[in-house]
């Protein structure tokens, strides 16, 4: 896939995110740019979903439903004309303008309606030679129902379009807490597999951000605990606290205390009852731009995994337990990093629970280590890909959970340009 750069940068991994079980309405293809402090172009790769069979089936019955009006009409009207006079069946035109409501505005329904009436004025001329009282109460039942469901359809077509603006500025809000990450920051390359739990929505309790410091690239990936509205209120708070403390605090457990402080402040503020009752696990990394390691920082998160360049796979334990965020009340914390080594072409794997706690039919969990030893020669965003779909294929379908795997990659420090001389 192309790159969009400028100023001879090059994106190496990006972006997949996987939209909830309500959004099925096939592969979205859009792609997006971000620019950067520096003015660099950052391509998000396109979002990639599941194309479901009821995605196939959903436009096709859509257009039956649509016409199903029409073949009402078409049907009740040949079956009047075929049979004796005694077998009425221009009654079934009736429903027409009430299965126009359905799929039509209000003009196309009193039109339907005003065909079902012509029909059945024809019908009675054929049938009996002139319109009596038997085809007048059909015809008058008829204009009433198309008067009713024209009205019935212009309140269905306004609440959609109400429905729909509150779900594009609900979209805006969601994509403001989430933001795309870039495809790269400094020698960092980034790919992230996101997908939301909950019907309809782009974004939940797990969270992620990655931002440029004078430190170096700081990540964070974390899972508030919980669902719905009080959980994602919670991840926006935590990520402002971390988008205002990742550029000043001197080291990562100074940035995990300044994270505890922000979620303490947000819990006397918030209007949920038990946001101070609320946690959330994180993982912080810090990937420095002159030194060949990494500092990990884990607050009661699953631990991530290292992929070494020459093949090894490694979960990195931290060397002191640490409760969650918001906990410290409770349980006293003494904030410590851990560092391994991450040279040019070292990855490591962010995950939640969404990925570590997928179960298959006989209750296993999702054996993560095992699967990332045979994907260690894969591409960035094709091994979170496989991940994805290995997991919906392990847990048998979607994810009842929030699930997010954010995939750092150490890129190759850039080759000065050959002179002249060279």
């Amino acid at each position: 896939m192309g790159r969009c750069t400028t100023g001879g940068s090059a994106g190496m991994a990006a972006a997949t995110i996987e939209r909830g079980p309500g959004d099925d309405h096939g592969p979205a293809r859009a792609s997006h740019t971000r620019a950067d402090g520096a003015g660099s172009l950052h391509r998000v790769m396109p979002t990639i979903t599941d194309k479901s069979d009821s995605s196939r089936v959903r436009p096709m019955l859509g257009t039956v439903v649509r016409l199903s009006p029409f073949l009402l009409i078409a049907l009740s009207a040949g079956a009047d004309a075929e049979t004796p006079a005694g077998q009425r069946y221009d009654r079934f035109v009736v429903a027409a303008p009430a299965l126009a409501a359905a799929t039509w505005g209000s003009l196309g329904t009193l039109l339907i309606g005003l065909l079902a009436v012509a029909v059945e004025v024809v019908l009675a001329l054929i049938r009996d030679g002139r319109v009596g009282a038997s085809a007048a109460s059909v015809i008058a039942a008829t204009v009433t129902v198309s008067l009713a469901a024209s009205y019935t359809s212009g309140m269905r077509v306004r609440r959609e379009r109400d429905l729909a603006l509150v779900r594009s500025v609900a979209r805006t809000a969601q994509q403001v807490v989430l933001r795309p990450l870039p495809d790269r920051l400094n020698e960092v390359g980034l790919a992230l597999y996101y997908s939301a739990a909950a019907e309809q929505a782009q974004i939940g309790g797990d969270l992620y951000e990655a931002v440029r410091t004078p430190f170096g690239v700081r990540i964070i990936l974390g899972d508030v605990q919980g669902k719905g509205l009080p959980a994602v209120e919670m991840a926006a708070a935590l990520l402002g606290s971390f988008r205002e403390a990742a550029y000043d605090a001197k080291d990562l457990p100074a940035l995990a205390s300044r994270l505890e402080t922000g979620l303490q402040r947000y819990a006397e503020r918030a209007s949920s009852p038990d946001a101070a009752e609320r946690f959330a696990t994180a993982v912080l990394l810090e990937i420095p731009d002159e030194r060949p390691e990494a500092y990990l920082l884990n607050c009661g998160h699953p631990p991530p995994v290292l992929l070494r360049a020459d093949g090894g796979v490694q979960p990195v334990e931290p060397e002191l337990p640490l409760p969650p965020l918001n906990l410290s009340a409770l349980v006293a914390s003494d904030y410590r990093a851990r560092t391994v080594p991450f040279g040019p072409g070292d990855r490591v794997l962010l995950y939640t629970d969404g990925v570590s706690e997928t179960r298959d039919r006989r209750g296993e969990f999702y054996p993560l280590t095992e699967r990332l030893a045979g994907w260690t020669a894969t591409p960035d965003t094709a091994l979170l890909d496989n991940l994805r779909r290995d997991l919906r294929r392990y847990g048998g379908g979607p994810a009842d959970d929030d699930v997010a795997a954010l995939l750092a990659t150490r890129l190759p420090a850039p080759t000065a340009a050959a002179g002249p001389g060279a």
